[in-house]
């Protein structure tokens, strides 16, 4: 009964939301305006055409699908880590993701805004910042099967960020004031870098990495009763943490090349959704994670352009607010 309600009433917030960013913004246009434009229709002014098409409707499909994927790859390593604070950012893995971006963007003089690079260069973003966070997972793994308390683990991730963190800071020493002010906006998070040109690629990649982790439903399902029980049911544990580590990287890798370091939503995504599901079965708990991180995404966006002066708040400084109290809350639970 509270699975049935909880999609029941998620499904409609969602699409509430994702209208509320259409219609949001600095520039006021009315919700008939809005659905004519949606519908295939002029509307009365030409340039709310292009507002809507070209910047609106694909910044609330870039949240949309950035919050699901960082949800599930916070629930991927909360589950694989058995750690309730394990989270991309966390674990440095954002940070590592950071980094292979950083060399690409600065190797480009620091001036490459993402949404001005060709497909070529775009997809070099993609592929470096996929080397980065896969870097990151592997150590992980790798002190994994050496440490194995869970929070030495985490400092040891926490490590690892600081470090990726440390050789940003000298690239950025190094680059010119147009690269260091390009990658600080960067570095600030928004759903707006990705173009109408470029969300196909957006869309695709992030679908193949929601589709690998939902395919992992069920041996997941066994590894939370523990290593020993899963390799009882045939799990072969080794490979099932490879798959987590190729599908973390690639959620990761993806959200970080288009969207900047987004701070808090894998972390607190996932446990917004335990707590309204009081379930660890990841049948119901990983979908129900995609919509919840599609959700608050979009509405840490709406936040984003709720001023009336025009300008947009970094998204780094509104994701906090939903994401630090829940994970206040699950500390002093736990």
């Amino acid at each position: 009964m509270k699975q049935q309600l909880y999609w029941i009433v998620m499904i409609p917030i969602v699409f509430l939301l994702f209208g509320m960013n259409l219609l949001t913004g600095s520039v006021s246009i009315p919700f008939r305006e809005v659905l004519t434009i949606l519908t295939g229709g002029e509307a009365t002014r030409p340039t709310w055409n292009y507002i809507v098409m070209e910047t609106r409707l694909p910044q609330a499909l870039t949240a949309m699908l950035c919050g699901g994927a960082l949800a599930t790859s916070g629930l991927l390593l909360q589950t694989a880590f058995r750690n309730p604070l394990a989270g991309p950012g966390i674990f440095g893995i954002t940070n590592g993701a950071a980094l292979g971006v950083a060399l690409v963007m600065l190797g480009f003089g620091g001036g490459a805004s993402l949404e001005l690079l060709p497909v070529e260069g775009f997809m070099a973003v993609v592929v470096s910042a996929f080397i980065g966070a896969m870097a990151v997972m592997g150590l992980l793994l790798l002190f994994s099967t050496m440490v194995k308390n869970h929070v030495m683990l985490l400092i040891v991730g926490m490590m690892t960020g600081y470090l990726s963190s440390a050789v940003i800071s000298m690239l950025n020493y190094m680059a010119t004031e147009e690269g260091v002010r390009s990658y600080m906006m960067w570095g600030m998070g928004s759903f707006s870098g990705v173009s109408m040109r470029q969300i196909p690629y957006f869309i695709g990649l992030v679908i193949v990495g929601l589709s690998c982790a939902l395919l992992l439903v069920k041996p997941l399902n066994a590894w939370v009763l523990g290593n020993t029980y899963a390799r009882n049911l045939g799990v072969n544990t080794r490979r099932l943490s490879q798959m987590l580590l190729m599908v973390t990287g690639l959620l990761c890798a993806v959200t970080t090349a288009f969207c900047g370091p987004v701070a808090f939503i894998g972390l607190a995504v996932p446990h917004i959704a335990r707590l309204l599901l009081v379930t660890e079965n990841h049948r119901v708990l990983m979908p129900a994670t995609v919509l919840m991180g599609a959700a608050v995404a979009l509405l840490c966006n709406w936040l984003c352009y709720l001023p009336a002066d025009g300008n947009a708040i970094p998204l780094n400084t509104v994701t906090p607010l939903v994401g630090v109290p829940v994970i206040v809350y699950v500390i002093l639970r736990k």
